[in-house]
């Protein structure tokens, strides 16, 4: 009975004047760490094992409605032994949303979903991550011709209760921000405010229990001439932090890209994060910035040695960075990238280290694609200080994975 239900449900999606669409995603990755994301210590192994992603995705669209639903399940290769009777891995639902149109223009987006806006610098989905990044949040998009708005607001909250609103996950309590894009015929810019609430506990009184709202502007350009192309990253914060100090930090980004021939393309550029001198908020002030949402593996480095669950209100930083890029065939690219560190605030050595990241990537077939990487970290006396780590061991990372993304069943009705 229970089979008929479900093969009836499928075939009144494919009859009527609808689209369904379901795929789904393995991902598993395994990863050689020896000084991933710090330096590595003496009398140490190195870490080695596999983790792996696997999602199914099921999108239903009719005429005036988008419904998304993604579940996902993350674990380490291991985790769970032969024969075990309960499952502790990562089971989850990544995505569950709904876009519901109120006209031509005007839509709601409501649900657990994904925020990724231009080169995903401040809002992104974190993707590397096996676990990847989704909101619980309500949006107002519009939308005409060249120009797109969006309006979100969050609130969360530990589960229903009858009393009080504290806030005990590690998350943020709330936040309201709007994003504005306008595209032109070489040129796009983008201009984001975010309202960040962020939950102070006080763990002597409990009256004092507060959201701290510190705000983030900012804007994101492109623009092309030619075989050159431009992008710029500007955002300034302001407000509070969770601990109340006044802030006043700024990102400045700027890459420059040359198409040398139709598979080559050289970059240039640079990012300069604020932070605090010395590496510690002072005199209640916190002049270190915080990319807080952004997929920040993408940025300073592949080895995460900086705002990837760490380096927040610390010395800054200013990654000076060259990039290549070849296609090697139809299936297959390999991409380059060089960056020198340095701190951004006073510090006891300025001058953190350089570091290499080689990526390549084959497509063996339409659904399954390989990536290799290999990075390097050339630490300076900077990094040694600022990592408390003196032991000049080699610091280095790798990585093989596979990327199996298949289409399992899609109709065209819509």
């Amino acid at each position: 009975m229970n089979r008929f239900l479900i093969i009836a449900f499928l075939f009144a999606f494919t009859v009527t004047n609808a689209q369904l669409k379901i795929d789904a995603e393995l991902k598993p990755r395994f990863e050689y760490r020896h000084g991933f994301k710090t330096l590595f210590p003496d009398d140490s192994d190195p870490a080695a094992f596999i983790s792996q992603r696997t999602r199914l995705n099921a999108g239903y669209s009719m005429e005036t409605m988008d419904f998304f639903l993604s579940f996902q399940d993350v674990r380490v290769w291991g985790d769970v032994p032969q024969l075990n009777t309960a499952d502790n891995s990562g089971l989850a639902i990544h995505q569950a949303w709904a876009l519901i149109d109120l006209n031509s223009s005007f839509s709601i987006k409501v649900g657990r979903q994904e925020i990724v806006y231009d080169d995903s610098r401040f809002f992104g989905n974190v993707d590397w991550a096996q676990q990847a990044r989704s909101h619980d949040v309500a949006m107002l998009k519009y939308i005409d011709n060249s120009f797109k708005m969006d309006f979100g607001l969050a609130f969360n909250q530990d589960g229903e209760s009858l009393t009080g609103n504290t806030l005990t996950t590690n998350t943020y309590k709330a936040f309201q921000y709007v994003w504005l894009h306008k595209d032109w015929e070489n040129f796009s810019g983008s201009f984001l405010f975010l309202n960040n609430g962020l939950q102070f506990i006080d763990t002597i009184d409990s009256n004092a229990n507060e959201t701290r709202y510190g705000q983030t502007v900012g804007s994101h350009l492109n623009y092309a001439v030619g075989k050159f192309r431009f992008t710029s990253n500007l955002y300034y914060q302001f407000g509070k932090d969770v601990l109340n100090n006044d802030l006043n930090a700024y990102l400045i980004g700027l890459e420059t890209y040359y198409k040398a021939t139709e598979n080559t393309t050289f970059g240039l550029g640079f990012e300069l994060q604020s932070g605090n001198d010395n590496g510690i908020p002072a005199n209640g002030k916190n002049e270190a910035f915080n990319p807080l949402y952004g997929t920040n593996h993408k940025f300073n480095g592949l080895m995460d040695y900086f705002y990837v669950g760490n380096h927040i209100d610390n010395i800054g930083l200013l990654d000076i960075h060259a990039k290549a890029s070849f296609k090697l065939n139809d299936t297959s690219s390999l991409n380059l990238a060089l960056h020198n560190f340095s701190a951004a605030a006073d510090f006891s050595n300025d001058q953190l280290g350089n570091e290499l990241d080689i990526v390549y990537s084959h497509g063996i077939q339409k659904y399954v694609t390989l990536k290799l990487g290999y990075s390097h970290m050339f630490e300076s006396e900077g990094m040694e200080i600022l990592k408390g780590n003196f032991d000049n061991n080699t610091n280095n990372w790798g990585w093989a994975m596979l990327v199996i993304k298949p289409t399992l069943f899609q109709n065209d009705n819509k």
